[in-house]
């Protein structure tokens, strides 16, 4: 393989930047994938649940399907925890920053705000403000994120539902994350 002829970015040539958007653009392609295993290891993470967080994703996914939901919310409802492994205390802003390129600004904002909206459930055990969600409550997606965590996030832990499988799903996910983003930014 090719390697670039530098060792400070501030250093690299055009030729240099081409070869790592080249290398960029094949990664890329992988995406789909990449995300799609994310989606299959949550079957690794269970506790006390009656369900592991895969079946807990398909679950979320199949609902928002079965609601005639358009396929960037039902990919993002699939993909929503894929986080929690690597970021217990800010998943939603993680996941959010994988589909930000790829979805609404609308669908980022739920699912980078649903631990908050989804705490309304379960804060109280714990000594918190079940309502801190609504700080938001002027905000144009709050409703958006309220009924994501009512309809598809609190109500998917049963183990008697039947979930479509992550094959279902997986022409989704390549659709979505197989087209030009939708937004480039630089910044997230």
């Amino acid at each position: 393989m090719k390697t670039v002829s530098f060792t400070a970015m501030a250093n690299g040539t055009a030729e240099d930047y081409e070869l790592i958007k080249e290398d960029g653009d094949a990664d890329l392609a992988e995406l789909p994938a990449r995300l799609i295993e994310a989606v299959r290891r949550l079957q690794e993470f269970q506790g006390p649940l009656q369900v592991d967080r895969l079946e807990h994703s398909l679950q979320s996914a199949t609902r928002a399907h079965q609601d005639g939901r358009d396929e960037e919310y039902v990919v993002a409802t699939l993909l929503h925890d894929i986080g929690d492994s690597w970021a217990p205390y800010s998943h939603g802003p993680l996941v959010a920053a994988v589909l930000r390129p790829f979805v609404s600004e609308r669908i980022c904002w739920i699912i980078e705000k649903h631990p908050l909206f989804q705490a309304y459930y379960y804060a109280h055990h714990y000594g918190a403000d079940p309502n801190a969600r609504d700080k938001y409550r002027d905000h144009p997606y709050y409703e958006d994120c309220k009924e994501f965590c009512e309809l598809y996030d609190q109500s998917s832990f049963d183990p008697d539902f039947e979930s479509l499988p992550l094959e279902f799903f997986e022409p989704m996910v390549r659709r979505i994350f197989g087209r030009p983003p939708v937004n480039q930014s630089w910044e997230a």
